[in-house]
Order: structure tokens, then C-alpha cells, then sequence
């Protein structure tokens, strides 16, 4: 479904991507794991088209991202930001249905509402939410409210971007769940980032290690243990000694 080839992006001096080669396949989930800076957030907009490669090829489905109808090709996605980024002005059915309520994918008001009270309930959280500002919210609801939003258009890719982050234990736990209980249901394509090792076992099919601009190991996730790597190695058991120098 998604494919990186050769792909390469700079910001002045600053090589993030230095040959990224990566493929997700259909209805698989595909988790990025390695240190803050490496380059994963930059993978992933590069793919939606927010960040045009300086070198190398990028499909998704086949077709090349930068030759394609942006909101045909953005329709086929959905997001959950890693701090929510919910509208505080918006009460929370308008932050879920915000997509249906807009573009090509525009329904009726009450059809929209209706979806999205649907969907909240699919992340636990029951109907009265609906009606309120997501400051009054918590913190793990919000980040239901957000995954909500992810798959209220019944999008055929989503991206969840450290879905755990800010989260009591508990809370992480549940979360990891969900995600994948929905995208098992959903048949959806997903990428993760993340730097919990529990959400990496969770939800991953595949798992992917990036480093100095380039993957360094993927493979699935019963052979992450015993990859061999020592930058996975480390990285995937916490290690403060290693290849992947730390700051002391």
C-alpha cells in the first residue's frame, strides 16, 4: 500500500532522511521506532505530501504522491496527532465529524452528528460527551475524542503519531487496544511512531527502526527480539550503553 523508495530530505545542513527504502503492505500495521530527531515525523509528511522529498519516489496504492489529486488523496487518510490537537472552540461531535462537515466527504449536519456520536461510542466514550469543549475533558479522553476523528471518514490509512504520549500506564494500555481493535475491524493500513515498546507489541504487525536517516531493520515484530541489531537491540530493551550515543 505504501511505498518508499530511495527517498532523501535535508533542511539546510540538516540530512533528516538519507535514503529512506520502506514498505507497508495492505491492512497491515507498520510502527516506526527510534530516538527523538531521527526522522520519523519527517517520513510520515513526507508521505502525506506536507513535505516534498529532495530525492527518491513515494507510492501509496501505486500511485505517486506528488502526481495525484490532493484531496482525493487525502480523503483515503485519517490522523491521530500525538497532543490531540482538537479545536478548543469546537465541542467534541464537531472536532469528530470535523471532515464530514466539510470538502468532498460533506454530509448533513445531523447525518454528520450522528456518525460521530456512533463513533465515540466505538472508543468508549457515550453520547453526552458530545455537546461539551474538549477542555473539559481528560486527557485520555481527548485522545479517544482524537481517535474518533481518525476513523470517522472510514479512512483506508491511518497514522497515529505517539498515541501513548501523556498517558498514566492504564490509560496506554486501553488506548493500545483500541487501536487495534478498530483498525482489525477497519482493514486499515496503519503507521505508527512511537516510543513505547508496549505500544510497539500492541499494535504492530511490522516494525521498522530508523536511524541516521535510514531504516536500519524491519521485520516483524516476533523477530524484533532477536533482530541482531545492536541499534534495535538497544533501543528496544532501554539500554544506556550502546551504539545510539545518549545525552548525559
Amino acid at each position: 500500500m505504501i511505498t518508499l523508495d530511495n527517498v532523501h530530505k535535508s533542511f539546510g545542513d540538516n540530512h533528516v532522511l538519507r535514503g529512506v527504502n520502506l514498505q507497508v503492505g495492505k491492512g497491515t500495521s507498520m510502527v516506526i521506532i527510534g530516538g527523538s530527531g531521527t526522522g520519523k515525523s519527517v517520513c510520515i509528511k513526507t508521505i502525506l505530501g506536507l513535505v516534498t522529498p529532495d530525492q527518491g519516489t513515494i507510492t501509496v496504492d501505486g500511485i505517486d504522491v506528488t502526481k495525484t489529486d490532493r484531496d482525493a488523496f487525502l480523503a483515503r487518510f485519517g490522523m491521530l496527532f500525538q497532543g490531540g490537537a482538537l479545536f478548543d472552540s469546537l465541542p467534541v461531535w464537531q472536532n469528530v465529524a470535523f471532515r464530514l462537515l466539510r470538502g468532498s466527504l460533506a454530509k448533513p449536519r445531523d447525518e454528520a452528528r450522528a456518525i460521530a456520536i456512533e463513533k465515540l461510542r466505538r472508543v468508549g466514550l457515550t453520547p453526552d460527551v458530545a455537546d461539551r469543549l474538549p477542555a473539559e475533558l481528560s486527557g485520555g479522553m481527548q485522545k479517544r475524542v482524537g481517535l474518533a476523528r481518525a476513523i470517522a471518514a472510514e479512512p483506508e490509512i491511518i497514522f497515529f503519531d505517539e498515541p501513548t504520549t501523556g498517558l498514566d500506564p492504564i490509560m496506554a494500555g486501553v488506548i493500545n487496544d483500541l487501536i487495534r481493535e478498530i483498525v482489525t475491524e477497519m482493514g486499515a493500513t496503519t503507521m505508527t511512531i512511537t516510543h513505547d515498546m508496549t505500544s510497539v507489541r500492541t499494535i504492530a504487525d511490522h516494525v521498522a527502526m530508523l536511524h541516521n536517516g535510514k531504516i536500519r531493520w524491519t521485520g516483524p515484530t516476533s523477530e524484533m527480539d532477536a533482530a541482531g541489531d545492536p541499534y534495535v537491540d538497544q533501543f528496544v530493551h532501554g539500554r544506556a550503553d550502546g551504539p545510539i550515543a545518549s545525552v548525559r
